[in-house]
């Protein structure tokens, strides 16, 4: 198995928790794992690439939910998931507000 090279250690979510495009007022995904650098997406259908949103998410800390989450988010890349109809979408975060920050790393790193 290789070395992580990633900047930010990622977390993976447990549960269900989906992810809201601010902007076009739809539920565009779920959420794979999170770290304070970006998040993987399981959406349902692509996403335009190199595209920009703005996206709103809810995580929990040993079952306490945190401050809901808004965060600017850019993607990088994706591919078809092993699901029918189901994409991997990576996306780093973009702008984010110092107070999310430390809170992603935190979480992130639990």
């Amino acid at each position: 198995m290789g070395i992580e090279q990633r900047r930010h250690p990622r977390r993976e979510v447990v549960g269900r928790v989906e992810v809201f495009d601010t902007i076009a007022e739809q539920t565009v995904g779920v959420l794979g794992d999170v770290s304070a650098g970006g998040l993987l997406l399981i959406a349902s259908s692509p996403l335009p690439d190199d595209a920009l949103f703005q996206l709103r998410f809810s995580l929990a800390d040993e079952g306490r939910p945190l401050p809901t989450i808004e965060v600017g988010a850019h993607v990088l890349w994706q591919a078809p998931a092993g699901a029918p109809g189901q994409y991997y979408v990576g996306m780093r975060f973009i702008g984010l507000a110092p107070e999310v920050a430390r809170l992603l790393e935190n979480w992130s790193q639990k």
